[in-house]
C-alpha cells in the first residue's frame, strides 16, 4: 500500500505532465492555427481547399482517434513507429487538433472586422501589414476571447485522453491508485481541474474587461 506522501508524489507528477502538455499545446497550436487561417482565407483557391480539407478532417474526428493513429498508425503501416516517446506523440496530435480549432476563430474573428477599415487603412497609405497590426490586430483579440477561452479550457480537460497511449497525467495516476483502494485521489483530481479551470476563467474575464473599450 502506498503511503500518503508517495501517492502525493506521483499525483504531482502526474499534474506536472498536465501542465507540460497543456503548455506546450498551446505554444504551438496558437501560431500554427494563425498560419492555417491564413491559408484556408488564401485568395490562391488549391491552397485554400487543401486547408479546408485538413481542417475539417481534424475538427470531424475524435481527438482520442487521432491520438491512437499518430502513435500507433505508422508502426502498423510501416512495421517503424515514428514516434517511440509517447508524451511526444501525444504532444503532436494535440497541436495539430487545436491548431485546427483555434484556426477557424481566427477566421471568424478576422472577417468579422468591418471591411471599411481595411479600406481607411488603404487610404492612408498604410501597408497590408501596417493596417493588420495597428488597425485590425487587437479588435481581432477582443473578438476571438470569448470562444477561443472556451477552447484552452477544454485543452485543460483534454489532456486526460493522452491516457489511452500510456502517458501517466494526473488521472492515469489517480485512476491507477482507485485499483489499490484509495478513493481520495480521484476528488484531488477533480480539484485540481476545477481550480485550473477557475483560474483561466477569471484570467479570461478579465482580458474581456480589458479590452471593453474595443467593442463599439
Amino acid at each position: 500500500m502506498y503511503s500518503f506522501e508517495e501517492v502525493n508524489l506521483l499525483l504531482l507528477e502526474g499534474f506536472e505532465v498536465t501542465l507540460r502538455l497543456f503548455g506546450l499545446t498551446l505554444l504551438f497550436a496558437l501560431p500554427l492555427g494563425l498560419i492555417l487561417s491564413f491559408g484556408s482565407m488564401s485568395k490562391f483557391k488549391p491552397l485554400a481547399y487543401l486547408t479546408k480539407t485538413f481542417i475539417w478532417i481534424i475538427r470531424g474526428t475524435p481527438l482520442m482517434l487521432q491520438i491512437l493513429i499518430v502513435f500507433y498508425g505508422p508502426g502498423i503501416v510501416f512495421d517503424e513507429p515514428l514516434f517511440t516517446d509517447r508524451f511526444l506523440a501525444a504532444l503532436v496530435t494535440f497541436v495539430i487538433n487545436y491548431a485546427a480549432y483555434f484556426s477557424e476563430i481566427y477566421r471568424g474573428g478576422i472577417e468579422g472586422v468591418p471591411r471599411g477599415q481595411y479600406e481607411a487603412g488603404q487610404v492612408l497609405g498604410l501597408k497590408k501589414s501596417q493596417i493588420f497590426f495597428r488597425i485590425t490586430l487587437m479588435q481581432v483579440v477582443k473578438r476571438i476571447i470569448p470562444p477561443m477561452s472556451n477552447e484552452i479550457i477544454t485543452l485543460v480537460k483534454d489532456t486526460s485522453l493522452v491516457r489511452v497511449i500510456s502517458v501517466i497525467e494526473i488521472i492515469k495516476v489517480a485512476e491507477k491508485m482507485s485499483t489499490k483502494g484509495l478513493i481520495w485521489p480521484l476528488f484531488y483530481t477533480a480539484v485540481f481541474y476545477l481550480a485550473f479551470c477557475g483560474i483561466l476563467t477569471l484570467l479570461f474575464g478579465f482580458i474581456e474587461k480589458k479590452l471593453d473599450y474595443y467593442k463599439n
